[in-house]
C-alpha cells in the first residue's frame, strides 16, 4: 500500500457507484439507513475483487471509503435527511464520498457532509420569490 491512511485517495464516483450497485442487486440496498452487516461488506468485497483484479490499491481505497459512507450516514441529520429525501440522495452522497478527504480511523466529518450534502442539492433548485411585505415601508422605519 503506498497511501497514507490519514488521507485517503479520492476516487471515481463510479468505482464507489459498482459498490452500491451491487449491494441494491443482491437486495441489501438500505445500508445507509440500516447500516453494514458482515453479508454487505463480504458482498462489496467480493465485487471489488471482480472489478479490480489487477489494482488492489483502488480496490481498497474504494471499500474503505464505501464502509465510511455507509457509516456517516448513521449520524442522526443525515439519516433524517436520507429518510426526507430518498433515493435521490444517494448520487449526491456517493459523489461526494468519492472525492470529500477522508481520514480511514476516523471516518468522513458527518457534519462536512451534512454541508456538502446540502450545497448539491440547493444548486438544483429554484429560487423562490420574495413574499411581499404587509406593511407599508414608512410603518416599517417607524418601528
Amino acid at each position: 500500500m503506498n497511501w497514507d491512511l490519514t488521507d485517503v485517495p479520492a476516487i471515481t464516483p463510479t468505482d464507489l457507484a459498482a459498490a452500491m450497485q451491487a449491494l441494491i442487486a443482491g437486495g441489501r440496498g438500505l445500508v445507509l439507513l440500516r447500516g453494514l452487516e458482515d453479508a454487505d461488506l463480504d458482498t462489496v468485497q467480493a465485487e471489488l475483487k471482480r472489478r479490480f483484479h489487477g489494482d488492489p490499491q483502488t480496490a481498497l481505497a474504494v471499500f474503505v471509503r464505501f464502509r465510511h459512507l455507509a457509516e456517516v450516514f448513521s449520524a442522526r441529520r443525515l439519516k433524517d435527511l436520507m429518510l426526507d429525501r430518498g433515493y435521490a440522495l444517494i448520487a449526491p452522497a456517493i459523489a461526494i464520498a468519492a472525492s470529500l478527504r477522508l481520514n480511514a480511523h476516523r471516518g468522513f466529518s458527518p457534519q462536512k457532509f451534512l454541508l456538502a450534502l446540502q450545497e448539491t442539492m440547493t444548486d438544483n433548485v429554484v429560487p423562490i420569490a420574495p413574499r411581499e411585505r404587509t406593511l407599508p415601508e414608512s410603518e416599517l422605519l417607524a418601528a
